[in-house]
């Protein structure tokens, strides 16, 4: 006899091998629900009347004001990426350290820190290192390997150091999951999960991460010295310092405005981010770079962006909708409570899982996917709610590097020199997916560093 569980198992594979062909995310979802939900109300497993709820999730997902924020940091990463920003950061902050060895790596990682501070988008800053600093780092000596390496490293700062889009939406969802996690505790009043918090928590752990790489490209000159040689330049200190400051204030000044504003209190993500959508509009304007054509531009790359993050939360709602009528959340949470070592030993598998998975699957798609369905038993066995999100943003971050679908490396293979060798880009992540490992691992030890500004400030 099938039973609903069996259904609910059949259906995940298959939506995961559907997937893993290249299928459209947010179609396969959806298609998949509705198949499996005809067949379970034919089997008389399912009752297809549930599916009568679905509307009124989408109306959720519409009133989500924190949602409103995705699309106006969108259009400001963009928007930035239009002024040439990153180029004059590169250029001044590549001056600045690369009199020494490994210093033009370590300043490709400063450079994407304030990227990822000030933008968050990990495209649009790995294709503008990879454009700009690659041939740079190549033409002083550098090792294929580390160099490429180092970008794509760097570039995956903008998905765990705020304002990050990931943790906008994984606030959303891990909001839904702590309700839900009180709920199966008897809490009838939990304490809000806000992007504000995860903002905050992420904070420490991002700075973390861009020591960890700093340090290893240090001493990996150090050891290597051949592959990171320093590079000369003819222009005094004073005027590499004086260009240094005017590439860094305009994006600094943006990330006080908008990090500043949204942690001291004084706002909300959203209204942040309406603040940083049109402080990037005034420094273009002031690079003569608020043209009508790019105002064009940006708005349309906006709307196509934010369209495709929507249309994949509705269809991952929908087949969250089916996959709990097959009693499937019930069947994992059995699953994870039954486990020997209580919430060490579910937590470790969560976290592999979602490692592995991030080998194949887009972050969208596991935060829709996956984080609703492991999130709430967690947080039930007693996960801190905000410690669990930083913990999966940081594993989410993975998924930018490892092969063969990590996006950064398919970002930079479309922008780098043909001579650049693929296998030599997958040798160049992989210490820094060790890194980053490590840092989950730290995370995880030492919860602290993820709740501690939080808790200092909240």
């Amino acid at each position: 006899m099938i039973t609903p569980e069996i259904l609910a198992i059949v259906m995940f594979l298959t939506t995961l091998g559907l997937l893993l062909f290249g299928f459209p995310v947010a179609f396969t979802l959806a298609g998949s629900a509705l198949l499996f939900g005809f067949l379970g109300d034919a089997l008389e497993v399912f009752n297809f009347r549930m599916m009568g709820f679905f509307p009124q999730r989408i109306f959720g997902t519409m009133i989500n004001e924190p949602l409103v924020a995705v699309p106006l940091f969108i259009f400001m990463g963009i928007m930035l990426e239009k002024t040439k920003i990153a180029a004059g950061l590169l250029q001044s902050i590549g001056e600045l350290f690369g009199s020494t060895k490994g210093g033009l790596g370590i300043g490709v990682v400063i450079v994407g820190m304030l990227l990822a501070a000030s933008t968050g988008i990990v495209g649009a800053t790995v294709v503008t290192m990879g454009m700009l600093s690659l041939p740079s780092m190549i033409k002083a000596g550098y090792d294929q390997k580390i160099a490429t390496g180092t970008i794509c490293a760097a570039g995956t700062l903008g998905q765990i150091i705020p304002p990050s889009i990931v943790l906008v939406l994984l606030a959303t969802i891990l909001q839904g999951a702590n309700e839900e996690a009180a709920m199966l505790k008897g809490d009838l009043a939990p304490d809000p999960v806000t992007a504000i918090d995860l903002f905050a928590g992420a904070l420490m752990p991002g700075l973390m991460l861009v020591v960890m790489f700093i340090i290893f490209i240090y001493f990996y000159a150090r050891i290597f010295p051949n592959s990171c040689p320093p590079i000369q330049t003819v222009k005094s200190r004073s005027e590499i310092y004086k260009e240094a400051f005017k590439s860094i204030f305009p994006p600094l000044i943006l990330i006080v405005l908008v990090l500043g504003s949204i942690l001291m209190g004084v706002a909300t993500p959203t209204e942040s981010a309406s603040v940083g959508a049109v402080g990037a509009a005034i420094i273009a304007f002031t690079k003569g770079e608020l043209t009508f054509q790019n105002l064009k531009e940006v708005s349309l790359n906006t709307v196509k962006l934010s369209s495709f993050v929507f249309v994949i939360l509705i269809g991952a709602s929908m087949f969250s909708l089916v996959f709990r009528g097959f009693n499937g959340d019930a069947m994992i949470e059995h699953f994870l409570g039954s486990l020997p070592g209580g919430l060490f030993t579910a937590l470790l598998i969560v976290m592999i899982a979602i490692f592995f998975l991030g080998f194949f699957l887009d972050y969208i798609e596991i935060i829709f996917v996956i984080v609703p369905l492991v999130g709430p038993i967690l947080i039930a066995n007693g996960a801190d709610p905000l410690w669990l999100g930083i913990l999966i943003s940081l594993n989410l971050q993975t998924s930018f590097l490892t092969p063969p679908f990590g996006f950064s490396l398919f970002f930079l293979r479309g922008v780098a020199p043909n001579e650049i060798q693929t296998r030599n880009m997958y040798k160049g992540v992989m210490p820094f997916i060790g890194i980053q490992v490590l840092a989950i691992i730290i995370v995880a030890l030492f919860p602290s560093i993820a709740t501690w500004l939080p808790n200092l400030m909240f």
